[in-house]
């Protein structure tokens, strides 16, 4: 049985996918696999484990939107709770390791709750 925080952090996921094909033009075909076979929140959990980031992720850092990046999307206050404080600890690392201002993030997307879930965050604050 899924949480209501594990269907909201799903859906964020589908979105997310869906508005960086029409922004950026970016498919994220794999990712969309492993969220469909597995849930959002667990297909986050397996890109966690990884010693290294993504090629995804370093895709969203190429093109300056890393604010879209599961290891951003878990930190958010209302999905901590899906994740344990190690895999909280490899998204933020991960993040500060590539000049992401985590705390300017968190504090935009904070003030804008629950609206910034459906809007684009990148606008957030």
């Amino acid at each position: 049985m899924t949480s209501g925080a594990e269907r909201q952090f799903h859906r964020a996921m589908v979105l997310g996918v869906e508005r960086l094909k029409r922004e950026i033009r970016y498919n994220a075909a794999r990712f969309m696999e492993m969220v469909g076979e597995l849930g959002g929140a667990e297909a986050a959990r397996q890109l966690l484990r990884g010693r290294d980031a993504s090629d995804g992720f370093t895709t969203l850092w190429e093109h300056g939107r890393l604010e879209m990046s599961v290891e951003a999307f878990v930190l958010l206050p209302w999905y901590r709770e899906l994740f344990t404080e190690e895999q909280l600890e490899t998204a933020e690392r991960r993040l500060r390791e590539h000049h992401f201002d985590v705390d300017a993030f968190l504090a935009r997307a904070g003030r804008n709750w629950p609206a910034w879930v459906a809007s684009d965050p990148t606008q957030a604050g």
